[in-house]
């Protein structure tokens, strides 16, 4: 398959199991709350080092929110339910509680139930107050500043980690700016994050290593720098690889963002200096869920093994 100059490999990307939840966290200002969204999902990007991946999934008007004030909209995944309980407070009390005029509510009604204030609301040392309006019970937690108000829990899913896919490129500058239109076109697609800084890999991996004890290790079948030393994946006029993993609370979620973003790329096309896109997966071990690259890009389909 070529568009736009572009080969789309006859690979898949090889995804796993997570669970997720969704936080809404609101602000007096757009920028406090983003503030409060950066921090919170900060030092998220893999579980492998990082014990959850996190991100900002969207930004929400004050038409979208619980209280009417500016937001955004979080998701958190992690491997089990009882890290994302863990998990969860720790990264509510410890950067949404702290940050300026914010409030927390629950992002997903259903499933299982991840404690928010439930949790947090120790804090306050006794002087913590609920408040039951309909089936949901909120929380005040007077702060000086003034009070933080949060649900007393949220909901979560069975979500998606690790859809991933591969831009192949003839230059290290080329393949960012490709990387940059995938990551702005796929942030209109909701329900999923894209966990890396700036939603974009340079260090993709592979699952083991030489090295006991390390769970991954550097893809050097991508590596444009270890070509001749070691099976290369790279046709020769590839300079550099950048890679976008996607996180989403479902499977059709992560194949649109899949979709959105590799067309976003192949927009680019060759004159941009695009080769290939390819994807990372593991012959099948990692995880059930295949996202077949050339059937998404004919009709949006995937597949679950």
């Amino acid at each position: 398959m070529i568009l736009n100059g572009v080969e789309i490999r006859d690979t898949f990307a090889e995804a796993f199991p997570m669970v997720g939840t969704r936080l809404i966290v609101t602000a007096d200002t757009p920028e406090w709350a983003l503030i409060a969204g950066r921090t919170t999902t900060g030092f998220a990007t893999s579980v492998i080092g990082c014990g959850c991946e996190a991100g900002i999934e969207r930004t929400l008007t004050p038409e979208e929110t619980p209280d009417r004030r500016p937001g955004v909209s979080l998701l958190i995944f992690a491997m089990d339910f009882k890290q994302l309980k863990k998990v969860v407070p720790l990264r509510l009390g410890q950067c949404v509680l702290t940050c300026p005029t914010t409030a927390c509510y629950a992002g997903i009604e259903t499933g299982k139930r991840v404690p928010l204030a439930k949790t947090i609301r120790y804090f306050a040392d006794g002087h913590q107050i609920s408040k039951k309006i309909g089936d949901k019970r909120f929380w005040r937690l007077p702060v000086m500043e003034g009070e933080f108000v949060c649900d007393e829990d949220t909901g979560s899913v069975e979500g998606v980690g690790g859809g991933n896919f591969l831009i192949l490129a003839r230059s290290r500058g080329q393949a960012l700016r490709a990387a940059e239109a995938a990551v702005a076109a796929m942030g209109k697609v909701e329900g999923i994050i894209l966990p890396f800084p700036g939603g974009v890999v340079r260090s993709g991996s592979k699952v083991g290593s030489k090295y006991k004890g390390l769970f991954a290790s550097t893809n050097d079948a991508y590596c444009p720098t270890l070509r001749g030393t070691v099976p290369s994946h790279l046709p020769a006029e590839v300079g550099s690889v950048l890679e976008i993993v996607i996180d989403g609370v479902s499977f059709a979620a992560v194949a649109e963002a899949t979709k959105v973003g590799i067309s976003a790329v192949c927009a680019l096309g060759s004159e941009g200096g695009v080769v290939a896109i390819d994807a990372g997966n593991y012959g099948g071990t990692l995880g059930p869920f295949h996202f077949k690259l050339r059937e998404i890009m004919q009709n949006g389909a995937g597949e679950t093994a």
